[in-house]
């Protein structure tokens, strides 16, 4: 998939279409920074689902 991505930069760059490859690399940006809040985003899921069971077993625990 890399060599997919780095072909297509590369023949933009060589046929001087400057524009279409800012548009690209913009895309790209944007793609790496949705691939990024979604790994945070599951990231906090799974935090919050160990947090919610931790308190469970203390509830418990405590009670009994």
């Amino acid at each position: 998939m890399i060599k997919f991505y780095k072909k297509i930069r590369l023949n933009l760059l060589l046929e001087n279409k400057t524009g279409k490859y800012l548009k690209y690399a913009i895309g790209e940006i944007v793609l790496v920074v949705i691939r990024i809040l979604i790994a945070l985003q599951i990231n906090n899921w799974n935090v919050a689902q160990k947090n919610r069971s931790e308190v469970t077993r203390l509830l418990y625990t405590v009670i009994g």
